[in-house]
């Protein structure tokens, strides 16, 4: 230990160096439930280039395990410290470079925070899409980790398709520069895709190229109320059939609307079974969202409500974005599930979380980017009943379960990590796994890189 921290000081400031456990304590893990964490021996914070380059030369030459981290926002335990690790915080690397309005690029530190970057880019007419529901805490660098989506994924796709070339520190120290500035290039392999959602397994992010769009029209949303899941479910189908392409596209069900109401008195129906929003960003939404109203109406809701300006279908969307925080006042632990499925398979994915509610007797609530199928279920449970744990456990297995046997995935935009590292083997299959594990081995021959994640 001590020879460990006098290394890192030779190459870092004093202040990036912290030994004191109550604060490296702070730094053990993220945000997610289930996960085991460790205690770090040392949690360092660099701000350039060459300070993350020695910390991963020195921990190379001691052989300690580094655990990457951003804004451990994360839902998997990806962030979570390993005993005597070295944790690398990269928020205080959080410079925006460059923002180029005619190549219409970013050039970011991996510490900037998504919303940060998001309002920069906005005020030289551009936009950057990718927003998970953390944006205003989580940084490029986690999104990138985890390969993050957000909201508006139906419409613009998710952080992988926005990252167009990255500096990357190696476990060795060595500067790898993938990809490009260009809007196309096809020169060997991917390796820049390869690093996005690779947890920090692989390398550390110094430097990401991130593709940017022409500022989008001011969204207008609506509100559908439906009388059972499986309606809902018919709409989506609908409105995905008929070649619309809404901004966004959410579900949230009777438990969801419930938990928000009791939170933030909406005033939603919580007579209903199911609510969906739906947003267009296009040159004339209006038209779009009366002819997905039509959608809705022919599939059964009972009441479909056009937002007239901005400010009403901010407040419909506000409803969807409190939704995760509504239902951890449930009982204040909650697990949140990541499953995405083919949209078809839609209501067999919610019916099954019913039943699987009902089997365990615990409040599960779901609440989905219905339009590109990724649903999450979150499991309210009591953390300090170990039956109740033991219920929540073994409920949010089946849950996965069943999203495999839906041909679906067991995660969409949150990761692996810890938590769900048993059924990526099961995932991908025995072959999967060996080509995946060579990739880890060639960067990362000593395995020191985020240890215990993925595999």
């Amino acid at each position: 230990m001590t020879d460990l921290v006098e290394r890192l000081r030779t190459g870092l400031p004093a202040e990036a160096v912290v030994t004191d456990q109550d604060v490296t304590a702070s730094y053990a893990r993220d945000m997610a439930s289930f996960c085991t964490a460790g205690a770090p021996a040392v949690v360092v914070l660099p701000r350039t280039v060459e300070q993350v380059q020695h910390v991963m030369r020195t921990a190379t030459a001691l052989r300690v395990p580094v655990v990457p981290q951003g804004a451990r926002t994360g839902l998997s335990g990806a962030a979570n410290a390993s005993d005597g690790c070295i944790v690398l915080s990269l928020v205080k690397m959080d410079r925006i470079l460059e923002i180029d309005t005619v190549n219409r690029i970013a050039v970011v530190e991996p510490g900037v925070v998504n919303a940060v970057l998001s309002r920069a880019v906005a005020e030289k007419g551009l936009y950057y899409p990718p927003d998970p529901s953390s944006w205003e805490q989580c940084t490029i660098g986690g999104n990138i980790g985890t390969g993050s989506g957000g909201l508006c994924c139906v419409k613009y796709g998710v952080t992988a398709e926005y990252v167009l070339g990255l500096d990357v520190v190696l476990a060795d120290g060595r500067l790898l520069r993938t990809g490009r500035r260009t809007a196309k290039g096809v020169a060997g392999y991917d390796l820049t895709r390869l690093f996005v959602g690779s947890e920090g397994s692989l390398g550390i992010v110094v430097k990401a190229v991130l593709a940017l769009k022409p500022t989008p029209p001011r969204q207008l949303a609506l509100g559908a109320e439906f009388p059972s899941t499986a309606a809902a479910c018919d709409a989506i189908c609908a409105i995905m059939e008929a070649g619309h392409v809404p901004s966004l596209l959410e579900l949230m069900d009777r438990t969801t609307i419930h938990a928000v109401n009791e939170m933030a008195n909406m005033g939603l129906p919580e007579s209903t079974e199911a609510l969906l929003l739906a947003a267009f960003d296009t040159a004339d939404p209006a038209a779009d969202l009366a002819a997905v109203g039509e959608l809705c109406a022919a599939a059964g809701a009972t009441t479909v409500v056009p937002a007239e300006d901005a400010a009403e279908s901010e407040l419909l969307l506000q409803a969807r974005r409190l939704s995760l925080p509504a239902m951890e006042r449930i009982t204040g632990t909650t697990m949140i599930d990541d499953v995405a499925v083919p949209r078809s398979k839609l209501i067999a994915m919610l019916d099954g979380v019913a039943a699987i509610a009902a089997r365990y007797d615990l409040v599960i609530g779901v609440c989905a980017h219905a339009g590109d199928g990724n649903t999450h279920p979150v499991v309210c449970f009591d953390a300090g009943d170990p039956d109740a744990t033991r219920r929540a456990r073994e409920s949010f297995d089946e849950i996965m379960a069943l999203g495999l046997e839906l041909g679906g995935t067991i995660t969409g935009e949150h990761g692996v990590g810890v938590l769900k590292k048993d059924w990526l083997a099961r995932e991908l299959g025995p072959v999967g796994v060996e080509l995946q594990r060579g990739v880890k081995q060639v960067f990362d021959p000593l395995g020191l890189l985020n240890p215990g994640k993925l595999f």
